[in-house]
């Protein structure tokens, strides 16, 4: 078994059709702190991610996530992990990283979704006017718009789902701690994690049957309350909410589901207190008459749910 090659999820690139509207709402709704720009991209962060960046925001053509970035646990557990992809059939190559971050490989996953690892990291030095009182958190508090804490997972759409996340458990060391099985036996979700959180990677199926699409991006709050006063302030921005307050029986992640100007689906979440500490955990299977009853407090899952995805069809 592969156990402590991946870190956790580092960063993401999201692109957007309307970039100069997705950094307003990244900056002055959501709370995230720009810190530097290059090109076509501006990279932005979270107040307690310990990196240089947790988000690259790209001016596209249209909306999507282009990478998905994985730290690993060492130099050594980077190599290892580039030789078992390369195995695999699925690299790409190497590349020079984005800014504060060292040489990184890229692949893809079976379903087309681009990923990359790498190593080596710049932490993040604040400036005077972000220097936090504590000498153990990244940055000061913002105290900006909703404030979230943290980059918490991504979730991909899949016309297949078990392909790749056979591919994550197999050569990247994942490991389930949740799924759906249908009455046909086909896995349409799958949660995986790699240290103790609870998920860090989802995919879920894409019934339009495309290939490289997103679900979601979600950043984690501090607390249940701080969703809440989001759907206030998600509100007052005009910002269109999908679905939520409400809490999910999968994870029971409590959640809220908003459209960032560019279509992406963002999720605030908070699963903090949510561990796996169980090293022969099992994982808890969901049945398709389970899954239909909708969330944990009774809510039916919305069709948009399953039907919007980025880019769009």
């Amino acid at each position: 078994m592969i156990t402590h090659e991946i870190a956790h999820v580092g960063s993401v690139e999201l692109l957007t059709p309307v970039p100069d509207e997705s950094l307003r709402f990244f900056t002055r709704v959501m709370g995230l702190t720009e810190v530097g720009a290059e090109g076509d991209s501006v990279y932005l962060r979270t107040w307690d991610d310990y990196e240089h960046h947790t988000l690259k925001l790209t001016a596209h053509s249209t909306s999507g996530i282009r990478r998905t970035a994985l730290r690993t646990w060492s130099q050594d557990a980077l190599e290892r992990r580039v030789k078992a992809i390369e195995e695999a059939g699925l690299g790409v190559g190497w590349r020079d990283g984005d800014p504060g971050v060292g040489p990184t490989y890229v692949f893809r996953d079976p379903d087309g979704h681009e990923l990359e690892l790498y190593w080596e990291s710049e932490w993040f030095d604040a400036p005077p006017e972000l220097r936090p009182a504590l000498k153990n958190q990244a940055q000061a508090y913002p105290a900006r718009g909703v404030c979230v804490r943290r980059l918490d997972h991504v979730n991909f759409l899949s016309a297949e789902v078990e392909p790749s996340t056979d591919f994550l458990i197999n050569v990247l060391g994942g490991r389930t701690t949740e799924q759906i099985r249908l009455d046909s036996g086909d896995i349409s979700g799958r949660w995986l994690h790699f240290t103790n959180k609870s998920y860090d990677i989802v995919y879920t199926r894409d019934w339009t049957g495309a290939n490289g699409r997103l679900h979601h991006v979600a950043f984690a709050t501090d607390t249940r309350e701080d969703i809440l006063r989001a759907a206030d302030i998600f509100l007052d921005h005009g910002v269109f909410i999908e679905t939520g307050p409400h809490k999910h029986a999968i994870q029971q992640t409590f959640f809220l589901y908003v459209y960032e100007p560019g279509g992406n689906r963002i999720e605030l979440c908070n699963p903090c207190a949510r561990l796996v500490l169980a090293p022969d955990w099992k994982p808890i299977t969901w049945t398709e008459a389970e899954r239909a009853k909708g969330q944990a407090w009774g809510l039916k899952t919305i069709e948009s749910f399953h039907t919007h995805g980025t880019p769009p069809l």
